[in-house]
């Protein structure tokens, strides 16, 4: 008897519990499925949930339920963490329903997601504020909740997302300072004064902004630019840092 290799176990561990999952699905009629995915969703049972939802998807993807399953599943993919699926799911409903009534909604999920992947369980756990990390998502979840009030002035989610972009603005000044930090520290002043520019000009109404003023004349002292260094002198007190 030939002995399995490590490949093919996995393999048939992996097929073994898609089989064991599909089986946990009961053969039933939509509305009984869509009704236990319903009860899942109330109790916060998101794993349940998504696999009523996902064998609902499946089974009648062009069925009664369909852009209503597509929903639910985007909220659930994103309160259980499943972001890279809530992602694609957001991305193919707009595509399929760009003028659906729940458009702006899924649009703010979107940028809710993006938001969620700029942290990680260990800067939860320890509450870590890690501003020199990439802010990749959450320069993407600013521009969703930019789009979301250009394109639905009128959204109840307004609100909300200008608030959100007021934190994510924060977010991308101060990792914009914290590279501006890292110039100065390895003197290179050409590229930290660019960088505190960047800030000023993108973000001016930030503590970030007012921050990279002082790495600036640090800069501008270390090239020898004195009249660059008494405008920003002039600067730092008419904007002094907290």
């Amino acid at each position: 008897m030939k002995r399995l290799t490590i490949t093919t176990l996995l393999a048939v561990a992996l097929l073994s519990g898609c089989s064991s999952k599909e089986d946990v699905i009961p053969d039933v009629p939509p509305s009984n499925l869509y009704a236990t995915a319903q009860t899942a969703l109330q109790k916060g049972n998101w794993t349940s949930a998504i696999e009523q939802l996902e064998a609902l998807d499946s089974r009648y993807p062009f069925g009664a339920y369909s852009d209503q399953v597509q929903l639910d599943l985007i909220y659930a993919y994103y309160k259980s963490d499943d972001l890279a699926l809530g992602e694609a799911t957001i991305e193919r409903f707009l595509r399929l329903n760009p003028d659906n009534p729940q458009a702006d909604w899924v649009v703010y999920m979107r940028g809710l997601t993006h938001m969620a992947q700029d942290r990680s369980f260990m800067h939860d756990m320890f509450n870590i504020n890690r501003f020199d990390r990439d802010p990749t998502p959450s320069r993407q979840a600013f521009k969703d909740f930019k789009y979301l009030l250009e394109r639905y002035p009128e959204s109840e989610y307004g609100a909300d997302a200008k608030a959100r972009m007021i934190f994510l603005k924060n977010r991308l000044a101060n990792y914009d300072l914290s590279t501006a930090d890292f110039y100065i520290r390895r003197e290179a002043w050409i590229a930290a004064i660019n960088r505190c520019q960047q800030i000023q000009r993108l973000y001016p109404d930030t503590e970030a902004a007012r921050q990279s003023l002082a790495l600036e004349k640090t800069a501008y002292e270390k090239l020898n630019l004195q009249k660059e260094v008494e405008r920003t002198d002039k600067l730092m007190k008419l904007n002094p840092a907290n």
